[in-house]
């Protein structure tokens, strides 16, 4: 593609995407439906000829914003936020992702006639809700507080999650491999191994490169770095042969951990919303108006069954998770939609399998436009809906429900379980992660001591067996002090869970013996490991072997208390990754509930101090009608020192309370005029 006509598609599509944004932001419609439309206008489908010189490199442009977006998902990912809600969040995204994906391969197969593959693509690109057209709605709503949004938002991610791995296991079944029990096992083995090594070493090292980088101040080289990282991870799983999508989201999950997040989303925002603009009118590009509307029975099909299948899957899983009916039935008509996933699936069909017999592509984007079109209607319904389904619900039935949710909630107290045994779970998740990144490693030397580098140095090339496989001992000679550390927490937690506390003499030697046999077990494991993939790696000449066999010892016997040591570092900044939102939290008491995936931009956040004479000191939020009046949102409270998260209706106001609150400058004013406020106090 020459210069001339790179540039002539690009100006068209900055130019067509520019005036989209502008008339669907004064219509208030979601800006994703005008680039879709914009792309199925630019496209060879609608006039026969394309307005575009080269249609193909501008989907390759528009694959820049699977990235962003997804980069951008992952930077909405709060490791607090589903950790509180995940005995909801977790069962009811599995359920639904399961059961919508059996949905469509069976509409696909029984209803729709097609073959085990598009029929399994299509049951995938309908399992998963749009996380980010969710987000845009629910804060164009400006329903950030409502208590069922932070389960929608977390189901939805939980989705997103899933369906990542979803993409690298059907990316295979495109590519012939076949879907196998084995097939499937070998490759979500694989994408298990990338996810938690990738977390792991990120977790270890990138929130404290980004810290670094920030304290200078320089925003060009924060954004570079981070860019620099998700490209990067994004190529490593690409030649895994899994997805950009899945290395692009690890990393802004990674992000998500640091204390820059929010200045990192901030700039990463312009770039995302530059390239998505492009992928979603590449998605139009390939749409066939004449074949949408042949296919308008499967269309109208497939949305009542995606906006049906979604509500009652979402609702009825919530139910046996313990929530409220108002809060179930809000969770399902939240989700009951799909969006960006189904397009990137359905895209990913079309470009791997080149079939063109079979509408899938067709038939998904015009069931994600008219179920992204319904979502704002469903959204506004669910909260009366919900009312009024617990209004009529029977005595009885409501009766058992509280006594289910609160058998739930005794039942999750008590599988908390005692200090050892969490002590235990602990431990050997922390083994399973350490092997995890060895067994990458090890595929990684592997992969790279078969490469072609005669490009880059012959003399490199004919010894890489050796270079990499001194690489890979090296390296399990790092990891061996961590594991047995490891081994040794193990233990003493395994003898607390099977011995107890008991202070006889047998308990002393049964307590050693179980200590004895982790450690044991951990280092054959270690030593299984070294010999298996050393049996394949390291080249048959004995000097070699013996080489290799010295620096191993060497590193082991020189090595150990800096690997110790570096191990002790590394997790304690794990640690602090994990806990970064519980950090963030503490330090900043002004941000919204759910502050990565809906926050407000710092200049809608205010406070206001209520004055002793304010004549909405004794009146409630339901009372003073507050979002009625004003248009803004009260999100927090801090009273006597004391932070209140989301006040609900009935909250009270009391002299020099501190009042947190988001919106724009005139429903500031007018909340403050309600509060007797009369200086500025933003």
């Amino acid at each position: 593609m020459s210069e001339d006509a790179f540039f002539q598609d690009l100006a068209i599509l900055m130019t067509v995407a520019g005036l989209v944004a502008i008339v669907f932001d004064r219509l208030k419609w979601p800006k994703v439906l005008g680039y879709i439309f914009a792309g199925i206008l630019l496209s060879a489908h609608t006039w026969g000829g394309s307005f575009l010189v080269d249609e193909a490199s501008v989907r390759t442009i528009g694959q820049l914003g699977i990235v962003f977006l997804m980069f951008s998902m992952g930077l909405g990912f709060s490791t607090g936020d589903l950790s509180r809600m995940k005995g909801v969040v977790v069962p009811v995204a599995l359920m639904d992702v399961v059961l919508m994906t059996w949905i469509g391969y069976t509409i696909g197969t029984r209803v729709f006639g097609w073959g085990m593959v598009p029929s399994l693509f299509l049951g995938a690109a309908i399992c998963d809700s749009a996380t980010t057209l969710l987000a845009k709605i629910i804060g164009e709503l400006r329903w950030n507080d409502r208590p069922f949004v932070k389960f929608v938002m977390g189901t939805s991610v939980c989705e997103d999650i899933l369906c990542v791995g979803m993409i690298a296991l059907i990316t295979g079944v495109a590519n012939g491999k076949g879907l196998s029990i084995g097939a499937m096992g070998l490759s979500m083995g694989g994408l298990g191994i990338f996810f938690l090594a990738t977390l792991m070493a990120g977790f270890a090292w990138v929130p404290r490169l980004l810290k670094s980088v920030a304290k200078r101040g320089n925003d060009e080289a924060l954004l570079l770095t981070a860019m620099g990282c998700c490209f990067l991870v994004s190529y490593i799983a690409y030649r895994f042969e899994f997805s950009l999508a899945l290395g692009a989201f690890l990393v802004g999950v990674i992000g998500s951990t640091s204390d820059v997040r929010y200045r990192l989303n901030r700039l990463a925002e312009p770039l995302k919303s530059m390239f998505a603009a492009v992928f979603f009118v590449s998605i139009g590009l390939l749409v066939d108006p004449v074949e949408c509307l042949r296919h308008t029975p499967e269309v109208l099909l497939l949305s009542v069954v995606v906006i049906l299948g979604k509500f009652l899957n979402c609702t009825f899983g919530a139910l046996l998770c313990g929530q409220r009916i108002k809060t179930a039935v809000q969770l399902g008509m939240g989700l009951a939609q799909i969006g960006e996933f189904a397009f990137m699936v359905a895209l990913l069909y079309a470009v791997t399998t080149g079939d063109g017999s079979t509408p899938m592509y067709q038939i998904v984007v015009a069931v994600s436009i008219v179920t992204t079109l319904a979502n704002p209607l469903l959204l506004r319904l669910s909260e009366p809906f919900g009312d009024w389904l617990e209004r009529k619900c029977p005595e009885r039935l409501d009766k058992t429900l509280r006594g289910y949710r609160e058998a739930i909630e005794r039942y999750a107290e008590s599988s908390k379980g005692t200090e050892a045994a969490r002590n235990l779970r602990s431990a050997l998740l922390l083994a399973g992660a350490l092997f995890a990144i060895n067994l990458a490693v090890a595929l990684s030397c592997s992969i790279l001591a078969h490469r072609d580098w005669s490009k880059l140095s012959v003399v490199f090339d004919s010894h890489k067996q050796t270079v990499f496989a001194m690489v890979f001992n090296i390296f399990m000679a790092a990891v061996l002090s961590p594991l047995t550390k490891v081994a040794r927490s193990m233990g003493e937690a395994m003898a607390g869970v099977i011995v107890g506390e008991g202070v006889a003499n047998w308990h002393g030697a049964l307590r050693n013996a179980v200590r004895l046999f982790a450690l044991v077990a951990i280092v054959l494991l270690w030593f299984a490991q070294l010999t298996m993939v050393n049996v394949n790696l390291v080249p048959p000449d004995p000097a070699v072997q013996w080489a290799i066999a010295i620096v191993l010892l060497s590193a082991l016997v020189l090595g150990w208390r800096f690997f110790a040591k570096s191990f002790a570092s590394a997790s304690r900044r794990i640690r602090e990754a994990v806990r970064a939102d519980e950090h963030l939290r503490h330090e900043r008491p002004d941000l919204p509930e759910n502050p990565f995936i809906l926050a407000e931009p710092a200049e809608l956040i205010h406070r206001i101090s209520v004055p002793e004479s304010s004549p909405a000191i004794g009146e409630s939020i339901a009372q003073l009608n507050i979002r009625a009046k004003t248009g803004a949102s009260v999100f927090r409270v801090i009273r006597s020192g004391k932070l209140h998260r989301n006040p609900g209706p009935g909250w009270v106001f009391a002299p020099n309370d501190l009042v947190l609150a988001y919106g724009d400058h005139l429903q500031i004013a007018a909340l403050k005029d309600l509060f007797g406020v009369t200086s500025d106090y933003s």
